[in-house]
């Protein structure tokens, strides 16, 4: 089993790595899903079976990033907010250099390509507004609030605003040329200012 786990996994990223180089070289709306499986030597259906749409080849982590807020709710501290919790993550990320920040000169070609394509801007809207829902769900959960309390949606949109946000300062500083590590320091200190403002009025002891 473990071995099967590991082959479908070795398939999954040989697709994805695929398809964004063949994304980065032709551009996304040029290349088909049957080009994709030819270059990544495996069946059109396989390819199907892995990624349902030429966009989730683009964005082939995108349940991660669809959970990542939620995530950091779950898995609070005790005694700890969500938006302290949420800051915590973010700073991780930046010390980490997750790739899904895109804080690194390589991001201008996929800010580009997403810039470039009408389907690539409204699935990432998508993905933003699931992350919404799915953060919705945690803090509800969390506050144990019943389904007619707004709270728990009102927290989850000026928490994703304020990660939404950030987010988009670090594409426009890339994008502008700026140095990775100029961005840096600048997005930390804007989590700081913009998390520490509503920490304490979306505390939530457990």
């Amino acid at each position: 089993m473990a071995l099967r786990e590991e082959k479908k996994r070795a398939t999954r990223i040989a697709l994805a790595d695929t398809a964004m180089m063949l994304f980065a070289e032709r551009g996304f709306d040029r290349v088909t899903v049957a080009e994709v499986a030819r270059a990544a030597n495996v069946s059109v259906n396989t390819a199907f079976n892995y990624f349902p749409t030429k966009e989730d080849l683009f964005f082939d982590r995108q349940e991660e990033a669809v959970d990542r807020l939620a995530r950091a709710v779950r898995e609070r501290e005790v005694g700890e907010s969500p938006a302290a919790a949420i800051h915590r993550m973010f700073l991780d990320e930046v010390r980490r250099e997750d790739p899904t920040l895109g804080l690194s000169t390589d991001a201008v070609h996929f800010w580009r390509m997403i810039d470039a394509s009408p389907a690539l801007q409204a699935r990432l809207r998508r993905i933003v507004e699931e992350s919404e829902d799915a953060l919705t769900d945690a803090l509800r959960a969390s506050m144990e609030a019943t389904a007619e309390d707004p709270m728990p949606r009102l927290a989850a949109a000026v928490l994703t605003g304020i990660d939404r946000a950030l987010h988009a300062e670090i594409r426009r500083g890339i994008l502008a040329g700026e140095q990775p590590a100029v961005v840096r320091t600048r997005i930390v200190a804007a989590a700081a200012r913009g998390f520490g403002a509503v920490t304490t009025g979306f505390t939530d002891q457990r």
